[in-house]
């Protein structure tokens, strides 16, 4: 799908829909973001699509070009949250959680961090007087919308299926590459058969490399489990406090921590055992916990020195990585805000999950 115009597509289609608003470019380079997660769940792979286009586009406009990096790369992390969170994934197969049930509990928190991000792009272009493209009329947005329409049945037939038992996450991956398959070589025809055999060995070598590091981290894991480490660092926090709020903030900045170091996928994997002793010590749900987590993680895709998506976007803007991190640092402190609020407003953030998975609930209700 990324070789094949659809992230062009996507971007027409935002374009027509809130390119017209203060900061119109800022939120086009949101909500395209927020579109490609519902289909890749992938970081890495949002920042260096969208932001290829958007970053010298912003740039042109008038946008500081280290604040076009620092919105590329925070709101690509959206892939980390917004279903199909390879994320979501990973931490519900290790951790015996329900994925659809995770997938469910991302909508909210992901909406919300994307609207975060669209609210400082208002503040930021309003500051530096950027001009906004122009409004597309009704005919040109319903144009965008038939050429993205295709595209955006992917995530409903994705999260549709899965919600519904239909078919696994598993399963839902290899439905959601047969449509792209047919949407690149059949309906859109920017694919040639000839390149099937260049894609598909490329996608060989990028999934072979972070299955290395599952493999690494899945033996870590089981050696934390086998000396007791679980249960020495719950016992370590469940002494600091044993209230479910505090145990979920200290989780929240060990997170915030590790993820400057690890990439989420491996440290899911690594400390999946100690997260849930505490989960279970300080009776706190499932969802709700593998929500902070995952928000959490995700932050670290944008803090240095892993920061794999600030040193993608920072490279296609040519801007430094301290540059490009002292701007992403209030787009950071407003993610933050969403994490505690999921940590104290719970019923706000999981009423999704709640509804159609209650059995996920059964540790805290």
């Amino acid at each position: 799908m990324n070789d094949s115009g659809i992230t062009e597509r996507l971007m027409m289609f935002a374009q027509s829909m809130v390119g017209h608003i203060k900061g119109g470019l800022g939120h086009i380079n949101v909500l395209v973001s927020m579109m490609f997660a519902s289909m890749s769940g992938s970081a890495a792979a949002d920042t260096a699509s969208v932001g290829a286009i958007m970053i010298p586009t912003m740039k042109k406009a008038g946008y500081p070009a280290p604040f076009a990096v620092a919105l590329t790369a925070t709101s690509s992390t959206l892939g980390v949250i917004i279903p199909p969170s390879i994320l979501f994934v990973i931490y519900g197969a290790f951790g015996n959680i329900s994925i659809a049930a995770l997938f469910l509990a991302g909508i909210v928190p992901g909406v919300l961090v994307g609207l975060v991000q669209m609210g400082y792009t208002y503040h930021v272009a309003s500051r530096y007087g950027v001009v906004n493209p122009e409004r597309v009329d009704f005919r040109g947005r319903l144009r965008s919308g038939r050429m993205a329409a295709p595209v955006l049945l992917i995530p409903i037939v994705i999260l549709g299926g899965i919600t519904s038992g239909f078919f696994t996450a598993t399963e839902a991956a290899s439905v959601a590459a047969l449509i792209g398959f047919v949407l690149a070589v059949v309906v859109y025809r920017t694919i040639r058969p000839g390149q099937l055999f260049e894609l598909i060995s490329s996608t060989v070598v990028a999934y072979s490399l972070p299955m290395f590091a599952v493999a690494a981290a899945g033996i870590m894991g089981w050696l934390i489990a086998y000396m007791g480490i679980a249960q020495d660092v719950a016992d370590f926090i469940l002494g600091v406090s044993d209230h479910p709020i505090a145990v979920m903030l200290m989780i929240m900045v060990f997170c915030l921590l590790v993820g400057t170091v690890l990439s989420p996928m491996t440290a899911v994997i690594i400390f999946l055992p100690i997260i849930k002793e505490l989960t279970s010590a300080a009776q706190i749900s499932d969802i709700h916990m593998a929500l902070v987590v995952c928000l959490s993680l995700a932050v670290g895709l944008t803090t240095p020195p892993y920061g794999i998506c600030l040193l993608i976007a920072a490279q296609i803007g040519n801007v430094s990585t301290p540059r490009a991190f002292m701007a992403v640092l209030p787009i950071v402190g407003l993610t933050l805000l969403v994490i505690i609020g999921v940590i104290l407003l719970p019923d706000v953030f999981l009423f999704l999950p709640r509804t159609f998975f209650p059995q996920s609930f059964g540790i805290a209700g």
